[in-house]
């Protein structure tokens, strides 16, 4: 076959929907030309569906006729979209007849061949739908059924014939010759005519075998990504593309269980001519990934993979452990089923293998019928393991490298390491865990770049404005201090908000008009496709609607700096959840300017705690308002007129009940029992308000007129306290059993509590270190200041930690 051709492959999420159809025929018509092949897989699930209906009617399930409906009317609304109305009907048409036809194989009896009959119509609804869609577009094309040339026996990897298909193909092209021709992937055709299916992801082999029976120039393998990264750029942000891999780098990344390159994909290269490169369709533009055939100089690690879910099998011999064990291995990679990594032990006799779940039931259905030949004694199957890897060119020789993972590694529950006979890998089998946190470290360790944070922010009003203006004061030193790069990302009120990943001026985000309403969804949609390493929340309000969102917060990794108390003083299956899911996603919750501002005190307990004290009890004055009241009262003043006064001066909420009626002062104790280890909720804490219920359902005019209510039980508990040489004030205390209470309470006139400064809060901590003298913590628990202050170290905090 002399003509140039080139070969493009999109996948089924290139394929999802009709405006993905379009941009595929818009690529195809400005990357191709004509005579190019264009491999195609079933448009999005369309496989994994078909699977299910296949599934449905082994059962006799009833729901079978209305899933294949279901399917056959997605494909028409397809063509409908796509399609001119007397194409797009015609097209409809054929679809009728499959689906009558369709329904008649899954009556019978459901053998592998008519399974595979069911199956192969995905791809032949693609391929036929892109082919019309690409002719009306000015872009002749014809489609073809792979099964006309691709020739395989049945087999658990069939491998195409390369004698018998050679022939067939050359005489289906010259059929089509002036035009694209659009080539079903995934199928073909035993010598008796049936279905034979190439394996799932068997598209890429279908395009790169294609290629080498064409005499192919190139292969392009079009996908949702722009090609290969460093790592997984959905787990690790800030992997970096690779322009360029050396053939036998993918090769093994491919046979570790990439799932960006499949492994059967690279086979045909070693027999043409044919460049591979990787592209995303959704971004053509993106840069690309391309395999070369250069020689290999570096002895580096150029990706950290990893694969989830990983089956052992371990496999004892009767005799000649070492021989058989080798031979075996030989043999399975003959069959195309080697192991993704293995383990010999030569004092157990056993050979551990590790396999994807994709292929470990044809490993084990080969290795039975070699375990006569090979002497096996015993196989063992056992799952929940994930795998790690390092991939390059003589990674094993590279002694930092190497030093590196094994020393990430012993950290993990691990189960062994094993370095590839040609050192372009190596590989650690560990019981399962959340990924994530191991491959950004390793990551960060061997490719060392800035950690990249960026901050969207809600609230911005009194508090959220003065953090804005600390942060556009700090942003620079915390950058530098800590090897990081900081970046103002957004900025939110209730209704709307500014989002700009190139990142804002924090001094002048105010200025600027919001352009981004708040819908949620729509929001976490963009949020998910930001830049950077690390997304960190801050939320300055008071808002219980936006902490009903914390736990999708740590669900798509976003770190949490807080000043709001809704989730802290939620529910605590509540609390306790959004706790595991922090952690278990390996993010941050930082919420010290939920209690007492800018005081230290939940860190105090944190660190406390940490380095083994135990607390025992937690009291004091937790409300600046309740702390001026009670200083300034002595009875000489009406109460209600001193509170009119804090009123007057902004010392009290709008509405002073919330202030009076001890609900702060009581989540805030919640709180700091919860980080002393109490797993308490809010009815445990016993409340004495200080607004009698006759006031507490009053609107605000109502309550303001009838204030002088409260005059009579405050000078009563004056007198009482004074007559005993006591002072009254509203204390909070929790000990370690679990007792609490809030409230209103007399106090010895020399009491550490009797004497604050107006407005002070002050915390007393009783450990089993601070027991006859306790930890005392005072000082101005409210405040724009030392609120933004405490948020602000909150996020210096999280810059040490991301350091």
């Amino acid at each position: 076959m002399s003509v140039n051709r080139h070969v493009h492959k999109f996948g089924g999420s290139s394929l999802a929907d009709a405006g993905c159809f379009k941009r595929v025929a818009n690529i195809v018509a400005q990357h191709s030309q004509a005579q190019d092949l264009i491999v195609v897989s079933a448009a999005g699930k369309t496989t994994n569906r078909l699977i299910n209906i296949i599934e449905l009617a082994q059962q006799a399930d009833d729901a079978t006729a209305e899933a294949l409906q279901a399917l056959i009317e997605f494909q028409g609304k397809l063509a409908n979209e796509l399609l001119s109305k007397l194409t797009a009907q015609s097209l409809v048409q054929a679809l009728d007849t499959e689906h009558r036809y369709i329904a008649s194989i899954l009556e019978g009896e459901l053998d592998t061949f008519n399974t595979n009959e069911v199956l192969s119509f995905g791809e032949r609804w693609s391929a036929r739908l892109l082919a019309a869609l690409l002719s009306e577009s000015d872009c002749q094309a014809e489609w073809l059924d792979s099964r006309e040339f691709f020739k395989a026996e049945l087999s658990a990897q069939p491998q195409v014939d390369v004698s018998q298909s050679t022939p067939l193909l050359a005489k289906c092209l010259a059929a089509k010759p002036a035009c694209r021709v659009v080539v079903t992937g995934f199928i073909c055709s035993d010598s008796q005519g049936r279905t034979v299916t190439l394996g799932r992801n068997g598209s890429d082999y279908s395009a790169t075998e294609l290629a080498a029976l064409a005499d192919a120039i190139s292969t392009t393998i079009w996908s949702d990504v722009a090609g290969i990264y460093s790592a997984d750029p959905r787990l690790v942000k800030n992997a970096h593309l690779l322009e360029n891999l050396a053939l036998k780098e993918a090769a093994e990344l491919s046979r570790i269980g990439s799932s960006v390159l499949h492994a059967r994909t690279l086979e045909p290269l070693a027999r043409s001519k044919q460049k591979v490169s990787l592209r995303c369709s959704y971004a053509p533009n993106d840069g690309q990934t391309l395999i070369h055939r250069k020689g290999i100089k570096n002895n580096t690690a150029k990706i950290v993979t990893s694969v989830d879910d990983i089956v052992l099998l371990e496999l004892t011999f009767s005799q000649d452990f070492s021989n058989n064990a080798t031979a075996l291995l030989e043999a399975l990679a003959k069959s195309h089923l080697a192991p993704a990594t293995r383990h010999k032990h030569s004092e157990t006799g056993s050979l551990r293998m590790a396999y994807t779940r994709e292929l470990v039931d044809e490993a084990l259905s080969r290795i039975d019928q070699l375990a006569e030949q090979f002497q096996l004694k015993q196989v063992e199957r056992s799952e929940g393991f994930c795998l790690v890897a390092l991939v390059g060119a003589g990674v094993c020789d590279n002694p930092q490298q190497c030093y590196q993972f094994f020393q990430q590694l012993a950290e993990q529950p691990l189960e062994f390491i094993h370095s590839s006979a040609d050192k372009l890998s190596l590989c650690a089998v560990v019981r399962k865990i959340t990924l994530e946190p191991l491959l950004k470290e390793l990551h960060t360790n061997l490719f060392k770049q800035k950690t990249k944070l960026g901050l969207v922010v809600f609230g911005k009003g009194n508090i959220g404005s003065q953090w804005l203006s600390l942060f556009a004061k700090q942003q620079s030193q915390l950058q530098q201090q800590y090897g990081l790069e900081l970046s103002l990302a957004g900025v939110f009120s209730s209704q709307a908000g500014h989002l700009d990943f190139a990142g804002l001026h924090a001094d002048e985000v105010l200025s600027i008009e919001a352009d981004v309403p708040l819908i949620w969804p729509e929001l976490f949609d963009k949020l998910s496709r930001h830049p950077y390493d690390e997304l960190v929340v801050v939320d300055i309000t008071a808002s219980e609607a936006l902490s009903a969102y914390y736990q999708e917060f740590a669900r798509r990794g976003f770190h949490l700096i807080t000043a709001n108390k809704h989730a802290g003083a939620s529910e605590q299956a509540n609390y306790a959840a959004l706790t595991k899911a922090f952690a278990d996603h390996s993010c941050h919750w930082l919420s010290n300017a939920t209690v007492g501002a800018g005081l230290p005190v939940q860190s105090s307990i944190q660190q406390l705690r940490q380095a083994g004290d135990n607390i025992e009890s937690i009291s004091g004055i937790f409300s600046g308002t309740l702390s001026w009241l009670f200083q300034q009262y002595d009875g000489s003043l009406a109460f209600s007129e001193l509170l009119a006064d804090a009123l007057n001066q902004g010392l009290t909420e709008p509405d002073p009940r919330e202030d009076l009626s001890g609900k702060d002062v009581q989540r805030k104790l919640l709180i700091l029992a919860r980080e002393a280890g109490l797993e308490l909720e809010l009815s445990d804490i016993s409340l004495e308000s200080l607004v009698p219920e006759d006031l507490a359902h009053l609107d605000l005019e109502a309550f303001l007129d009838a204030m002088s209510e409260l005059d009579e039980p405050m000078l009563q508990a004056f007198n009482d306290a004074k007559r005993q040489g006591k002072v009254i004030r509203f204390l909070a205390k929790v000990d370690a059993k679990g007792q609490a209470e809030v409230g209103l309470a007399a106090i010895d006139a020399q009491h550490p509590f009797a004497n604050l400064k107006p407005c002070d809060n002050v915390f007393a901590i009783e450990s089993q270190w601070y027991k006859q003298n306790q930890l005392v913590i005072q000082g101005p628990g409210a405040g724009r200041e030392v609120t933004a202050g405490a948020i602000q170290a909150d996020l210096v905090n999280l810059c040490q930690l991301m350091s």
